[in-house]
């Protein structure tokens, strides 16, 4: 059987966020799925996905830490960052980042962002 859709989880601690990006996601053609903590997440699994879009500014695991811990394990997942904090956009690790947005981002931009990450 082959996988016609692509899966993006997204994690982030703002639910409205979470159901915006799943509608954005679904309406292009992909598999969302939402997780409100990078925990939730890890529990869940990883082995299922095709790219992994977190916020930065979580609480416990954030997601720099999370792209660490997945990168362990999934070295291949492409990971997109995403803040509303200009102050972390601004540091290197974010910058460094081969998939990163600032909220308010660009829709658009993003799904094709997501596109070529899963088409390399």
């Amino acid at each position: 059987m082959n996988k016609t859709r692509h899966v993006v989880a997204v994690v982030d601690d703002d639910p409205r966020l979470l159901e915006s990006m799943g509608d954005l996601l679904e309406s292009a053609g992909y598999v969302a799925r939402g997780f409100s903590s990078a925990g939730s997440l890890l529990v869940n699994g990883l082995s299922d996905l095709d790219l992994l879009i977190t916020d930065i500014g979580m609480p416990g695991i954030d997601g720099f830490e999370l792209r660490d811990l997945v990168r362990k394990s999934r070295p291949e997942l492409p990971v997109f960052l995403i803040t509303g904090r200009h102050e972390i956009a601004d540091q290197g690790r974010a910058q460094g980042a081969g998939g990163f947005f600032r909220k308010p981002f660009d829709a658009q931009a993003l799904l094709t962002a997501i596109a070529n990450a899963l088409h390399k």
